[in-house]
């Protein structure tokens, strides 16, 4: 016979286990944060937890393995990203949480990549940078500019974390520019700097709007136009040259154009019914280097539309007697039909018997 089991007991079961789970579950303070080099062995103790204490580690709320563990320290080998997590601690019996790590594993960085461009000449230039390897931790960068012993104003891009803008203050400045790039993380620190004058690090962006027509009845020409680059802030006082190179898709080998000035060209020996493709790039008429190719076009020369050919030949006009049987046997057009009724008047009258 079952014996009945008061509703107190189950009251006072259910609070105990309530109790465990907000024990395991009930929100600690701030973990520990702590960053770990990529591949290297850490050791986590369990808060102020001695050696000897019976615990238990959990990996974003998965328990791991007792064989992890050295006493009441949580040793992971050779550490991998999959290693990053938070960890916790508990005592095994009650599971009250004794101690949690917010666990980073990175790389400490290496030296930046920094370049400089001034593709709106006159009016300034931009840096950017970034890092050669990943580092999968957080990284602060910091940038200085020097013009002589001046130090510039560098404008963080609002769309590009790792750029910024510097207005020429000097123009034709025979002064150069040194900017450095430092950058560090929990890991560790580096750093890097170039030094420029002005006019090297000129170069406009690529030509817009690149279009390349045929030109009616003539099979070997192109009509190619394009516009100057619009980050280019004043074409009138420093004009740009252009070069244009070409190729037929069927082949490798593109053919080259320099042109000082004009923003159209034609090309007069393009294969006859073959697609081209077609860049342009940009250059000041001075100084710096050239711009990126273009945006492609494609075009294929005019061709003469086809004639329609008459598959039968027009029929040929005959009197009486001018064609024979074998004439009309070999005739492309079949038998020739020759209508009699104009003739009739013409045939002797019927014999009376």
């Amino acid at each position: 016979m079952a014996v009945p089991v008061p509703w107190a007991c189950c009251a006072v079961l259910a609070a105990a286990t309530a109790v465990v789970y907000a024990q395991r579950h009930s929100p600690q303070e701030a973990p520990h944060v702590q960053y770990e080099r990529l591949g290297s062995d850490v050791t986590l103790p369990c808060g102020t937890a001695n050696w000897d204490a019976a615990v238990m580690w959990q990996v974003n709320g998965t328990d791991l393995a007792p064989d992890l563990l050295n006493g009441s320290q949580l040793v992971l080998r050779g550490l991998e990203l999959g290693h990053s997590g938070l960890y916790a601690c508990f005592h095994r019996d009650s599971w009250h949480p004794r101690h949690q790590v917010l666990l980073h594993v990175g790389l400490p960085p290496r030296e930046p990549v920094l370049s400089c461009r001034s593709n709106t000449y006159p009016k300034g230039f931009y840096c950017s940078w970034h890092l050669p390897v990943p580092t999968y931790i957080p990284n602060t960068f910091n940038v200085t500019v020097m013009h002589g012993s001046k130090i510039m104003v560098c404008e963080k891009d609002p769309a590009l974390k790792n750029r910024c803008h510097i207005r020429y203050m000097h123009l034709f400045s025979t002064i150069k520019y040194k900017v450095s790039v430092s950058v560090s993380n929990a890991l560790g620190h580096n750093a890097t700097a170039i030094t420029f004058d002005e006019f090297t690090i000129v170069k406009p962006d690529p030509p817009e709007n690149v279009v390349a027509r045929p030109v009616p009845s003539n099979p070997r020409r192109l009509e190619v136009t394009w516009q100057t680059p619009s980050t280019w802030p004043d074409p009138e006082s420093f004009p740009l040259k252009f070069f244009l190179r070409y190729r037929p898709l069927i082949q490798d080998q593109w053919q080259h154009v320099e042109l000082s000035d004009g923003t159209a060209h034609t090309i007069t020996d393009a294969y006859a019914g073959k697609e081209y493709i077609i860049q342009v790039a940009a250059k000041d008429n001075e100084i710096g280097t050239w711009s990126d190719w273009s945006v492609a076009a494609h075009a294929t020369p005019w061709t003469e539309e086809p004639r329609h050919l008459t598959t039968r030949p027009p029929r040929r006009s005959v009197t009486p007697g001018s064609w024979t049987a074998a004439e009309d046997a070999q005739h492309p057009s079949g038998p020739v039909s020759l209508s009699l009724w104009p003739w009739l008047p013409l045939l002797p009258p019927p014999a009376v018997s």
